[in-house]
């Protein structure tokens, strides 16, 4: 699998100039990748779904091909999704997300819930969920990388080390063997080498200088939402998807055992199933 075998485009979306694969026909389903990766993380997931739906997977803002321009807090960062739907003519969409995308796609949930028709989150909790253990010992623990990246240009200098070689091998340790072919890994680092991954880290350090506005009551999700959860993460534990259904109206949460942070790589067959199910079962 190449990155040549998608549609690309490029579009000045809030301000910003963005990439975007846009394949297929049909409903919407927009994918929002992680930190450290690109719109390639969701490879197999876009080839599973183009022959029933319309995919659209962006860079976000600050990384591989879309424009490292701030800010990055996260109200600019769902502004940048939902001018993207504006920009493809779109009034409502399926929203999956992992990691950071995955944030976005919950706020969007909270907040934008018109434009969205379900919700599907990968190894990102809640934010009401992960504020509240975020504080707590073992997830502060697991969470060390957040305040490192605060360190002004030391982080970008560490994570570009020996050409992002030592990044690209702690992704492989962490999943089952096979997970990345080397084109994977090629494309990856191509894209971290292309502007470096300050944008990246200036998601974190807007985090704690600007964190995402979670008002009290919590609003609570109306569209259906998956949870998928890699339970071998070593960065958010298991623990971070219980309570999940106190916010969420219609919820089903999918563990997967042995699998780790990087969920929708290292076992896109289970997730490829969840998510068409999922899709599937949204009321029209």
């Amino acid at each position: 699998m190449t990155a040549d075998e998608f549609t690309h485009r490029e579009a000045t979306v809030n301000g910003i100039r963005m990439h975007y694969v846009d394949d297929g026909e049909g409903e919407a389903v927009v994918f929002l990748h992680g930190f450290p990766e690109s719109w390639y993380s969701w490879r197999h997931q876009l080839r599973a779904l183009r022959d029933r739906f319309r995919v659209i997977a962006p860079d976000q803002r600050g990384y591989n091909l879309t424009e490292a321009k701030g800010p990055y807090d996260t109200d600019t960062l769902q502004a940048d999704v939902l001018c993207l739907l504006d920009h493809l003519g779109l009034e409502r969409a399926h929203v999956v997300g992992h990691d950071w995308g995955g944030m976005i796609a919950w706020l969007l949930g909270m907040n934008h819930a018109d434009r969205l028709l379900s919700l599907t989150v990968c190894n990102l909790p809640h934010p009401a969920i992960f504020r509240k253990h975020v504080r707590r010992p073992r997830q502060a623990l697991r969470s060390w990388y957040v305040v490192f990246f605060q360190l002004p240009w030391l982080p970008e200098r560490v994570l570009a080390a020996q050409g992002y070689q030592r990044l690209a091998r702690r992704m492989i340790r962490e999943c089952r063997p096979g997970t990345f072919t080397k084109d994977d890994i090629k494309e990856f680092l191509a894209g971290w080498r292309r502007q470096g991954l300050g944008g990246g880290i200036g998601w974190y350090r807007a985090a704690l200088r600007r964190p995402p506005l979670i008002p009290d009551p919590v609003p609570l999700i109306t569209v259906p939402t998956l949870l998928i959860w890699g339970d071998n993460d070593r960065y958010l534990g298991r623990e971070l998807t219980e309570g999940t259904d106190e916010y969420v109206a219609t919820l089903r949460v999918e563990h997967l055992p042995g699998v780790s942070h990087w969920v929708q790589q290292e076992a896109p067959e289970e997730v490829n199933r969840l998510l068409l199910e999922h899709l599937a079962a949204v009321p029209r």
